[in-house]
């Protein structure tokens, strides 16, 4: 009859000693840089009694202290450690295939041949800036987009989210908390945590392990503690991506499994996060500082708090003068914003040139900068500037960056337009585009209308989210207006409908670049920059990775995805003229020339190096 290896779950193959495990169960120290340390009266000392004296040496002892009185209870006490070896038998696996895969550079199924980039993870269809494609985009089946806003990201408005009252509340639980379950289950897991830590901080990768997998010919699915523990040990070889992309996939797999072997993959997870708490840094290296972010949201996630921490980083405000010098950091050294406003304004300008009375609904308005220029611009209309009226929707949220209320933009509009001549009238929507109806908009008989969707659809939750579908409802609204035309910029990334572990990858592809074209233009110790990023894009990452349901509000779709949501609402897209690229390009002379443009599907994609990161686009 076929044993059990106790140090490892397998079966245990014939050439084993039963003695050298039977007698000494605890894995031997065979790393010589530890031999002289770890050792006392001319023997090394089992991993396991380096481990109790690590975690419960009582008062600080003296290693020869703490062992002579550890050896005065082992005959009055059995080992408390014995659950690291007694594991069950395994399921035989026919085919000898683990179900867990260590991730490496292509872990993401990312390919990158010249400019085409291109994520199979997920059945989506990403492309470059120099291979845009002329393809419809029929076949997506999951969503991208970006989000502008007064106080959030370069591209998320600070909170305008108030559409719990249709939803249902998320689960408490995402993925099994650590501190759930009884208190046997909590202290083994703490001590496997605690096992794997000083396993990897004293052997490192010249650890001996028992790599057998198979008895008389028969290969065996290795158990959830060996295959994680295997994991552990080839974390030495992993840079910062595998790493973050390795806990992330075991996060994701905790998920589906059961609840004893649930503990053990969430236990590995904390293992690693412990690993790349010291690769990461808010000062570092793009990819450093990313990483600090990603790695809290995936404590956040794994702990099943993710919207508590992510609700503690909005009530942690900085002052409204502080943020709003935050987010000028950002207009400055990024294009974002400018490339949002300026396309817009060149679309509608060029849809009202003969209009005399004209309507622009802002359905993120934000601080209003947007029509500044939008004014002073039809002041100089030959014939003379035309009546302009705005309506400016934006909610409560927004008005903590302003230092108040619409009036304040209204105001400031309406100090533009006396200056320039312009005949101007102003109305705030205070409320969130969820809860916009047709009353609140206030259109009138005889104006030509534009509506403006700067970085804020994202925000509306759709099918996916709630039965009310505010996305498409509101996009089903405003075409009932019959506006001349309607712009829509957004975030080049696909967040909405993905699975947790396809939502980090892109998340981590997309805020990489990102973070190298803020690099690109503030120095590492900067702390503007590392106050813009922590106030403006940090909660946007840890809402992605983190948050579920609800509490999801950073919903992005990729162009494709929202050309056939237009489309289906019953629009059709403009095609823009050679003045928006033309605007475009001259502006972004003034940047980092990493940056670049490019046309495809009616759309113009600004990007990092090769990476497309917003679009912008017109409609009818």
């Amino acid at each position: 009859m076929a044993q059990i290896n106790p140090r490892n779950g397998r079966l245990r193959s014939s050439k084993e000693d039963p003695r050298t495990w039977e007698s000494n169960p605890a894995v031997r120290i065979n790393n010589p840089r530890i031999k002289q340390k770890w050792a006392w009266k001319g023997r090394r000392l089992p991993l396991v009694t380096i481990l109790i004296f690590k975690v419960s040496n009582p008062g600080g002892l003296a290693l020869g202290a703490f062992l002579e009185m550890q050896a005065s209870q082992e005959s009055q006490t059995s080992n408390p450690y014995h659950i690291f070896y007694n594991r069950p038998m395994q399921q035989i696996d026919p085919y000898g295939i683990p179900t867990f895969q260590v991730l490496n550079n292509d872990s993401t199924g990312s390919k990158s041949q010249g400019t085409e980039v291109s994520f199979q993870t997920y059945n989506e269809q990403f492309f470059t800036l120099e291979s845009t494609p002329a393809t419809d985009y029929a076949g997506y089946s999951s969503p991208s987009a970006v989000s502008i806003s007064s106080s959030r990201s370069p591209f998320s408005p600070p909170g305008s989210h108030s559409y719990a009252s249709d939803l249902h509340p998320p689960s408490d639980n995402t993925c099994g908390s650590p501190l759930s379950g009884s208190s046997g289950v909590e202290d083994e897991n703490k001590l496997l945590h605690a096992l794997w830590v000083l396993r990897y901080e004293l052997l490192g990768p010249e650890s001996e392990t028992d790599d057998s997998g198979s008895f008389n010919g028969i290969v065996t699915q290795p158990s959830p503690f060996t295959k994680y523990n295997r994991i552990l040990e080839m974390a030495h070889h992993m840079d910062l991506k595998q790493l973050l992309l390795t806990c992330a996939e075991i996060i994701s797999e905790a998920d589906t499994l059961q609840s004893s072997d649930r503990q053990i993959a969430i236990s590995a997870a904390e293992a690693l996060m412990d690993i790349l708490e010291k690769m990461v840094s808010v000062s570092g290296e793009p990819s450093q500082r990313l990483g600090a972010y990603m790695l809290e949201g995936l404590r956040a996630r794994l702990l099943s708090s993710g919207s508590i921490i992510y609700k503690k980083l909005k009530c942690k405000e900085p002052t409204s003068s502080e943020l709003m010098s935050y987010m000028h950091v950002l207009y400055q050294i990024c294009p974002y914003y400018k490339f949002a406003y300026m396309s817009a304004n060149v679309v509608i300008g060029e849809a009202m040139e003969n209009e005399n009375r004209i309507h622009v609904i802002d359905f993120q308005i934000a601080q209003g900068s947007q029509w500044i220029s939008f004014i002073q611009a039809l002041s100089r209309r030959p014939g003379g500037p035309p009546y302009i009226r705005i309506t400016g929707v934006d909610d409560s949220q927004s008005a903590h960056a302003r230092g108040g209320g619409l009036q304040i933009v209204g105001q400031r509009l309406a100090q533009v337009a006396d200056s320039c001549g312009v005949p101007f009238e102003f109305h705030g929507a205070d409320m969130s585009g969820c809860e916009v109806q047709l009353e609140n908009l206030q259109v009138r008989h005889g104006e030509a209308l534009a509506v403006n969707f700067p970085y804020i659809l994202h925000h509306m939750p759709d099918e996916s989210v709630s039965t009310t579908n505010h996305r498409d409802r509101l996009l089903r609204l405003v075409k009932s207006l019959s506006p001349k035309v309607v712009t829509v910029v957004e975030q080049e990334s696909n967040t909405n409908t993905a699975t947790f572990f396809q939502r980090f990858c892109e998340t981590l592809d997309y805020y990489t670049a990102m973070f190298e074209s803020i690099d690109a233009a503030r120095t590492r110790d900067d702390r503007q920059r590392i106050s813009a990023e922590e106030h403006c894009v940090a909660r946007d990452v840890v809402n992605i990775i983190a948050c579920e349901g609800t509490d999801r509000v950073e919903r992005h779709e990729l162009f494709g995805k929202w050309r056939l949501r237009l489309m289906m609402a019953g629009f059709s897209p403009i095609q823009l003229s050679s003045s928006v690229s033309i605007a475009i390009r001259d502006m972004l002379k003034e940047y980092n020339s990493n940056y670049g443009l490019a046309e495809g599907n009616g759309a113009l994609y600004l990007g990092w190096k090769n990476r497309a990161l917003v679009t912008s686009s017109a409609w009818r």
